[in-house]
């Protein structure tokens, strides 16, 4: 046997373990994310279920289907919602994760911040159906708590799921609530990871806490955020189903500032039940979805190279 087989032999040994733990992940990625790819040519064709995928008759002219969304007289409001919305998301929540992070990272007790961490990641186990329970025990008209508490200090309820106003805000506060907690786990590991005599000469120097956090914490985060970003921008044309649709109870009233791309599809698909016109919204989603995370990452390479995903 040669020496590069021994070698080769002995690499798989070691990291035969290793490799087993990726099977469920690849098993995962293949059935769920890369099989599916097999069913973009629905966005092209005219389906029928009695003819299957493959038999259905191509679309004539090949994009009609395509026309459903872009041609759509909401198209405007729910592209607007879903961009709008999904960057106060990116932007809040990638500060309060950071924040959280470095607060956490202050505490020198152990077991306080197991305490925070794991109170603070509770809410991302919760489903968005019973998120949506909680959000109208506050906010139901008659007997919400947050209108009990109004009406105690001699105010008139609010109508709050008739009013599409505050529903942007309303959205924001519970997106940051359900996710701050396990987003800021990764913030806090690279602070982890942070050689503590960088914080042990500042403060020999005379820098106080707030100096130590603005010029050494958060320069060793920046890549890590701009990574976090950038991933999260590359799903920006994506909006969160489960939240739009749960919370806001798939109120009409409230469209006009929580209606978006796939509450919207969903929909045209309940009421016509054409999977082609919604097969075409998810392709249109993918692509813009690809050209925003590749822009932004050629943007991200031309000022800081080193913190570019690819």
């Amino acid at each position: 046997m040669t020496k590069k087989k021994r070698i080769s032999r002995r690499v798989i040994r070691e990291n035969i373990q290793l490799g087993m733990l990726t099977l469920p992940v690849v098993a995962l990625l293949a059935i769920f994310s890369y099989w599916p790819m097999f069913g973009v040519i629905l966005a092209f064709k005219n389906y029928k279920v009695t003819q299957g995928i493959f038999g259905s008759d191509w679309m004539n002219p090949l994009f009609k289907n395509f026309d459903f969304f872009l041609k759509s007289q909401d198209a405007f409001r729910i592209t607007r919602n879903t961009l709008l919305l999904n960057f106060l998301f990116i932007f809040a929540g990638t500060f309060c994760s950071v924040a959280f992070a470095l607060l956490m990272y202050e505490v020198k007790k152990n077991y306080q911040v197991k305490i925070y961490q794991t109170f603070s990641i509770l809410p991302s186990f919760l489903s968005w159906v019973a998120v949506s329970y909680i959000v109208y025990s506050l906010l139901d008209t008659d007997k919400g708590i947050i209108n009990r508490i109004i009406e105690f200090f001699g105010g008139s309820p609010v109508a709050w799921y008739t009013t599409a106003s505050y529903w942007p805000v309303i959205l924001l506060i519970v997106k940051v609530w359900h996710s701050v907690g396990l987003n800021c786990i990764i913030y806090y590991a690279s602070l982890m990871g942070i050689d503590n005599e960088l914080f042990e000469a500042a403060e020999v120097d005379g820098a106080t806490k707030l100096q130590r956090v603005i010029h050494i914490s958060v320069p060793q985060l920046i890549p890590i955020i701009t990574m976090m970003v950038l991933l999260d921008i590359g799903q920006i044309f994506r909006a969160d189903f489960g939240m739009f649709y749960n919370v806001t109870r798939n109120v009409g009233a409230l469209y006009s500032t929580t209606d978006v791309i796939d509450t919207y599809v969903f929909r045209t698909l309940i009421n016509q039940g054409n999977i082609g016109m919604s097969s075409a919204a998810s392709v249109l989603q993918s692509v813009v979805c690809f050209i925003t995370i590749v822009t932004a990452n050629a943007v991200v390479k031309k000022i800081s190279p080193e913190n570019s995903l690819f």
